[in-house]
């Protein structure tokens, strides 16, 4: 007993010493209990006591991630299960930034408002996804990645489920909890495996590497095969997307928009450090790169093409968000270690640009009722402020100048391109090719909107209703944002 009492010490002397580079997380846990209360006891005597709470405590965790940003790289947090560098410190800054627009859509959305259940316990659980979310972008240890996770799973079902009143909705929520309870499943059995193969479970330690290149290939293709149907679950990328189409049209807008924008982005972070943990040369790494490369090909490609036959918006929006997955993932193979500026450019502006058009095709159909392309005729002289910033954020997914998206995605290919150069890979021309394929291919999809909301006549005058001007008011400065990133980048870039 009395030899143990000096490691307890010298482990909580390591932890306490951590606390102050997990302060936004601390803050988060702070605000969830706070939120709590507030929904149980104020919410009675002021109905956006939770809404408040939630907002200061978002705001905070937010502050507190910029404010680190001038501190040291710390490698060994938590006994190596997190690596608190400006990467991951951005990504947090990011994922605070969507859950942000997220309360102020969801506040506004009439769904949640004319809903019994209210919003209180939704900001709770948003909460507790954002921790999950933040550990995500500064995991190394694999342990850590499948709890955090687990968190933004769990939390992601219940957010999904929460309005559901129809039989659709129900079944998106259900479809939702099977298909990612299936993967967890399937990346827990991959992760005993890569422990077996190392005894180690931080994927950055030498150890770590080690094992695994002792280990025979095949094994090791195949562990990282199942691991990754965890992160494919939470990114969708082919061929963990089928859960995607169902779950954004059944979800209601917001939870759309929120899945199809944070997850992604730390996510992302998340492949981005261990494809980068690795040294180049080893065979882990190869097999990790062509993983990404071929799942980013056939994700860009079959998500632009499915988007070409959808009239739903949310579902058209729901397979453009898989092909752009494609595209995260091949800005992922641009990335450089220690150059993420990159790719943290890119998520930024598609955090943007999917956040604002998720919030305008909700406004849309709480002002006329209208959730197909085709109903949309004639809408853009009855809304001409929403058409036109919708307009913009449909030219900037695109990738046309002068909006950030153009200035994202030339930045993207550049990169791949001066890789091609480097190492002669013959991937990663190929990636470049079905890039620039599929950027024309989604011309044909993104402006059906404005074909019919300008160029088209009405059937039949539709009757408009009013909706919460935030909403629009928070899509038009999106639009804004993208148009301004696009001539000056360099404010985002720096």
């Amino acid at each position: 007993m009395t030899e143990l009492l000096p490691n307890i010490s010298n482990k909580l002397d390591h932890v306490l010493a951590g606390l102050p580079m997990l302060l936004p997380e601390l803050v988060l846990t702070a605000t969830f209990l706070t939120g709590i209360g507030a929904g149980l006891f104020a919410d009675r005597y002021w109905r956006h006591a939770s809404f408040a709470v939630t907002t200061v405590g978002i705001v905070l965790a937010g502050v507190c991630s910029a404010w680190q940003l001038a501190l040291p790289a710390v490698d060994n947090l938590l006994f190596g299960m997190a690596t608190m560098d400006a990467f991951g410190r951005y990504a947090r800054l990011l994922t605070a930034a969507v859950c942000l627009l997220f309360i102020l859509f969801a506040k506004a959305n009439p769904g949640f408002n004319a809903h019994r259940k209210k919003t209180s316990d939704l900001y709770s659980i948003l909460l507790a996804v954002h921790i999950g979310l933040n550990l995500m972008g500064v995991a190394t240890n694999w342990l850590m990645v499948f709890v955090a996770i687990e968190m933004v799973s769990i939390g992601s079902y219940l957010m999904v489920g929460y309005l559901a009143k129809e039989a659709r909705q129900t079944e998106a929520a259900m479809k939702y909890v099977l298909f990612g309870s299936v993967c967890s499943a399937v990346m827990l059995y991959g992760l005993s495996f890569m422990y077996g193969f190392t005894g180690d479970l931080n994927f950055t330690s030498a150890a770590h590497i080690q094992g695994l290149e002792g280990t025979a290939p095949l094994l090791v293709a195949t562990a990282l095969l199942f691991v990754f149907t965890g992160i494919g679950f939470k990114l969708s990328f082919v061929p963990f997307h089928f859960w995607t189409p169902d779950v954004y049209q059944g979800a209601s807008t917001p939870v759309t928009a929120f899945l199809s924008t944070a997850p992604k982005i730390a996510g992302v972070a998340l492949l981005a450090r261990i494809r980068y943990a690795w040294p180049a040369d080893s065979d882990a790494f190869q097999y990790l790169h062509t993983l990404i490369l071929v799942s980013a090909i056939v994700t860009m490609l079959l998500g632009n093409l499915a988007a070409l036959r959808q009239t739903n918006v949310k579902r058209m929006m729901a397979y453009s968000s898989i092909g752009h997955t494609g595209f995260l993932m091949m800005a992922v193979l641009a990335y450089s270690s220690g150059e993420f500026a990159i790719l943290l450019f890119y998520l930024a502006v598609y955090a943007l640009m999917n956040m604002g058009v998720f919030m305008l095709a909700d406004y849309i159909e709480a002002r006329t009722g209208a959730v197909d392309v085709d109903e949309y005729r004639g809408l853009g002289k009855v809304l001409p402020t929403a058409f036109v910033s919708f307009v913009i954020l449909l030219i900037s997914l695109t990738g046309l100048p002068p909006t950030a998206g153009f200035v994202a995605k030339l930045l993207v290919f550049s990169a791949v391109f001066n890789n091609w150069q480097l190492t002669g890979n013959a991937g990663m021309l190929l990636l470049l090719i079905v890039g620039a394929l599929t950027t024309v291919i989604s011309l044909f999809y993104y402006f059906k909107v404005p074909l019919h909301a300008f160029l088209r006549q009405p059937e039949q005058e539709r009757e408009t209703l009013p909706a919460h001007p935030i909403v629009v008011g928070l899509a038009l400065l999106m639009a804004a944002a993208v148009l301004l990133l696009g001539i000056f980048p360099g404010w985002l870039m720096a």
